[in-house]
């Protein structure tokens, strides 16, 4: 931790003073040094809620004292300020916490894109959520169910299990049981699952592929390494595997994500789940624990 001057707001820009920081996966990468494009010094963190302290010339969208959720910033959100873009805000219902605000950009955005996006999910299918109870498998069944899916999920322990039930999914099963693939196709009367969303592809591609439906398509979010398939089981149903990551998103689907996530924000059907609060100074042990097996809920820094 080190002090450092806070930047001047320019024109379109605003200062946010940071009440909670959200923890990602890609925060880790970025910080072992995955994305060789990161310039140094560098202060890590995409996700956050606060108050807004400052704007600069040109800001209409925000005024001074609102409450905000931060989707990307110009100084990183690891700190007790970010300086951001007007269009990097968007207003926090005060039905939420900072720290569910600080849950919203990276694990909704994704969980959106993969299912609506990429998966083109649309209402009265089938959604199979493999690993639901981390933040965007939360996010998923959440917006997966108030989409009309008939969600299925999957979690390894059964606090986790639980959390996907409560949050909505139909059918939660146990996916470290050997035969638990095999309740899938029973659960859609042998139609098969319509959209998967995959969380650890490296481990699981393989298995996905045979519960798809005709024309399924599976989003892979998340993968720590490679897999071996079998096309044909592909060519069979004249399924996809897609792939995706936010940041690919283009401007106008980011505006379409926000834009569809702010209602169900408002009234309550989009509700982050907070599993820890851990302090600033403590950063390291937030980058170990988001990345260990049996996730539950949102794992959020407070300065």
């Amino acid at each position: 931790m080190e002090e450092l001057p806070l930047r001047e707001v320019g024109h379109g820009e605003v200062r946010v003073c940071i009440r909670a920081i959200g923890v990602n996966p890609v925060d880790t990468y970025i910080r072992s040094g995955s994305n060789p494009q990161q310039t140094l010094p560098y202060t890590p963190g995409i996700d956050a809620a606060g108050v807004v302290e400052a704007i600069g010339t040109g800001v209409n969208r925000v005024k001074v004292g609102d409450r905000v959720y931060i989707g990307g910033t110009l100084t990183g959100t690891y700190a007790e300020y970010a300086l951001c873009q007007a269009a990097q805000v968007f207003p926090l219902p005060g039905c939420l916490t900072f720290a569910q605000g600080a849950a919203i950009n990276v694990p909704y955005g994704t969980a959106y894109r993969a299912l609506y996006q990429r998966g083109q999910a649309v209402p009265g299918e089938i959604a199979f959520i493999h690993g639901a109870t981390g933040g965007v498998g939360v996010a998923a069944v959440q917006l997966g169910r108030s989409g009309g899916l008939t969600v299925i999920a999957t979690g390894g322990t059964e606090r986790g299990r639980e959390l996907a039930a409560q949050q909505g999914a139909h059918h939660v099963l146990n996916h470290h049981e050997p035969d638990y693939l095999s309740k899938v196709m029973p659960l859609t009367e042998g139609h098969g699952v319509d959209v998967i969303v995959e969380m650890l592809a490296n481990l699981n591609l393989a298995k996905d592929i045979p519960l798809l439906a005709q024309r399924g398509r599976l989003v892979v979010v998340g993968s720590r390494g490679n897999i071996e398939i079998n096309p044909r089981e592909l060519m069979k149903r004249d399924a996809d595997i897609r792939a995706m990551i936010l940041f690919n998103a283009s401007p106008r689907e980011m505006v379409g994500i926000h834009a569809a996530l702010a209602p169900g924000l408002a009234n309550g059907t989009l509700r982050p789940v907070i599993g820890k609060e851990i302090p600033l100074a403590e950063a390291d042990r937030a980058h170990r624990a988001v990345l260990e097996a049996g996730a539950y809920g949102k794992i959020v820094l407070v300065p």
